[in-house]
């Protein structure tokens, strides 16, 4: 499977400037997993966010006064808690102009605007020079990318050497079986996704564009929960959601959040890396 990928730029930001727009409402700020120790955490979905957050911070491990890529940074939350722990500048791209705006707005209320920055930018041909950045990470962004590769090559161009990348990413995990394969083509489905990566693909397009000391986690076990949870916070939106979807997407929307939590297909990974 090849990390090519479609949908185009477009429908990914519609996507987002619709139902995602309606997520954003009953989920919070942090549209993305949660992270638990294990079973018997019963942290909240707000702090499990945070924590997933966290983990990227912790792995990013920028220094003060770095410059640090945000990859897909959606309204702007998980860039502002990175500027708010550390002493660094972000710079945040998406291709969703409504998100830009928000962004904007959310770093404006924190005090944040001159540290935090957000722009349209499209990920496969980003507009700033070689070495611009002392490190990016892009949180669950990269299943979205028409082509990842091509991210992975405009990461390393703009990151110097010596800096670091973090990914969070959703992946298929294999083998598939015929019922995994289902759920994994719905999620590609709604959430404009042609297909999944796998940890191996991540590892040699991540060496073939000149990173090192590749480290792969996953972290499926830890996150799962967050689509049983997400389901049940979708039903408290439900009409919101037919308004604009119709009953039978947003029926199979809610049922596939419950079928993908159970899959272990459907998999999580956690990577950092270093540009050579």
């Amino acid at each position: 499977m090849s990390l090519g990928q479609a949908p185009a730029p477009n429908d990914v930001a519609g996507f987002y400037d619709g139902i995602g727009q309606v997520l954003n409402t009953v989920w919070g700020p942090n549209l993305h997993y949660g992270y638990w120790e294990n079973d018997a955490d019963d942290t909240s979905i707000e702090e499990a966010t945070h924590r997933l957050t966290d983990l990227m911070i912790s792995g990013l491990a920028p220094r003060a006064g770095g410059r640090v890529l945000d990859i897909g940074c959606g309204i702007g939350n998980p860039a502002l808690r990175l500027v708010g722990a550390r002493d660094v500048n972000v710079v945040g791209i998406t291709v969703s102009h409504v998100q830009v705006a928000q962004a904007e707005e959310r770093a404006a209320q924190a005090g944040l605007s001159d540290r935090a920055t957000f722009q349209f930018a499209d990920a496969m041909d980003m507009p700033f020079p070689d070495a611009s950045f002392d490190g990016a990470w892009a949180l669950e962004s990269m299943l979205h990318m028409p082509d990842r590769g091509k991210v992975l090559a405009e990461a390393a161009r703009v990151i110097r050497p010596g800096g670091r990348l973090a990914i969070a990413d959703i992946i298929e995990r294999g083998p598939v079986s015929p019922e995994g394969r289902v759920v994994l083509d719905h999620i590609c489905e709604t959430y404009k996704v042609r297909s999944l990566g796998t940890m191996d693909e991540y590892r040699e397009t991540l060496s073939a564009n000149g990173f090192v000391d590749v480290e792969i986690r996953d972290i499926s076990d830890n996150v799962s929960r967050t689509g049983a949870i997400l389901a049940d916070v979708v039903e408290t939106v439900r009409d919101k959601l037919v308004a604009q979807a119709g009953e039978e997407q947003v029926t199979s929307l809610i049922d596939f959040m419950r079928r993908a939590a159970a899959t272990p297909e459907n998999g999580y990974l956690f990577l950092t890396a270093v540009r050579a």
